[in-house]
């Protein structure tokens, strides 16, 4: 059999057009959502800031203030405008696979680009929800005075209820979107949970699956969801915790569900030099060729700003670390507005199920 990867005919340009082209249901009705939203222009940022890896793009404040007696006599005070800077930093990551890890794809007549491309695709979506995961850990992580108004303004947990009110009822979803956003709820647009807490959801008759039509005519169920109006995608990658017994209450299990509204998460892609290409060791194994992948993205929760710009890639656990985390602010030293936290379409529910 001739080399699947074939490093001397390789098309990098082509394979990554494949790649693109994958179909992820989840990663498509995000974007659908409008939770996601796409910052093509802050791509160009970066070659001019820091090195390439981390910019500070600016957040332009509303104006406002008590509107003044205009009576002819009264002399009128002007409101200055805030300007609140936001750290965004690109988060790199690489991999390689051999041949042999898609030996198993290629039957007579299958288009093996396609089927390579496809599960390098599905691949680096399922790094890109393990990132925004850890982003989301990360901003609800933070700490200091104004950072908590945050994290303990938009995270509904009712996780520590005994009475079986702890877990996600029926009016969980529309209470924890108005304690973060108040009149501004519906904002959000988007629930991502795990299955179990689905499931729970699903037991009570108040999730509606989405159905579509399959070529043979056949209408099937999809994973995807609706509750009180926002879209639900399910996820078993949601942050679960075990939590064991203490005194009288029983060990239960900590779910952790999140609600997005629109633009709640900035998106670009900032590219590499070299997305894909292979390479060909003729002694490894007898002969084998090596396919090389590489991505350069941000996703940065809007309204609040990644701190620490010496790192050239954020590994997960430097995303999860609060610390490297806090609200967008004017830079203003001891006198610093910070950007609204009402104003961030993020919210965190915690419950049993």
């Amino acid at each position: 059999m001739p080399g699947i990867f074939d490093s001397k005919n390789f098309n990098s340009e082509v394979f990554m057009a494949y790649v693109q082209k994958t179909p992820n249901l989840n990663r498509n009705e995000l974007l659908k959502s409008k939770a996601i939203r796409n910052r093509a222009d802050i791509a160009a940022k970066f070659t001019d800031q820091v090195g390439g890896n981390y910019a500070t793009v600016p957040i332009f404040g509303r104006i406002g203030g008590a509107a003044q007696n205009y009576n002819g006599s009264t002399d009128i005070t002007a409101n200055k405008f805030k300007t609140y800077t936001q750290g965004r930093v690109v988060v790199g990551r690489a991999n390689a696979w051999v041949e042999t890890d898609f030996g198993y794809d290629i039957t007579g007549g299958t288009d093996f680009m396609a089927q390579i491309a496809s599960q390098v695709g599905e691949y680096w979506d399922d790094i890109d929800q393990q990132t925004l995961l850890s982003v989301l850990k990360g901003i609800f992580s933070m700490t200091g005075a104004k950072n908590l108004e945050f994290v303990n303004g938009h995270t509904y947990d009712v996780s520590d209820k005994t009475d079986g009110s702890g877990v996600f009822g029926a009016v969980t979803l529309n209470n924890a979107i108005q304690k973060a956003l108040g009149d501004n709820k519906a904002k959000f647009t988007l629930a991502i949970m795990h299955s179990a807490v689905a499931t729970g959801l699903e037991n009570l008759n108040l999730l509606e699956y989405m159905k579509y039509t399959d070529s043979d005519g056949i209408e099937r169920s999809l994973p995807l969801a609706t509750l009180n109006g926002k879209l639900v995608l399910i996820d078993d990658t949601m942050p679960v915790e075990e939590v064991p017994a203490a005194g009288e209450v029983a060990a239960y299990t900590k779910y952790t569900s999140y609600v997005l509204g629109d633009g709640a998460i900035e998106y670009t892609d900032c590219g590499a030099k070299v997305p894909y290409e292979t390479d060909r060791d003729p002694a490894k194994n007898g002969g084998q060729d090596t396919l090389y992948g590489r991505q350069r993205k941000i996703f940065a929760p809007y309204g609040i700003s990644y701190k620490d710009n010496t790192v050239l890639s954020p590994t997960d656990a430097n995303l999860e670390n609060g610390a490297n985390w806090t609200l967008a602010n004017s830079n203003e030293g001891g006198s610093s507005e910070y950007f609204p936290h009402k104003a961030i379409p993020i919210a965190r529910v915690v419950t049993r199920g």
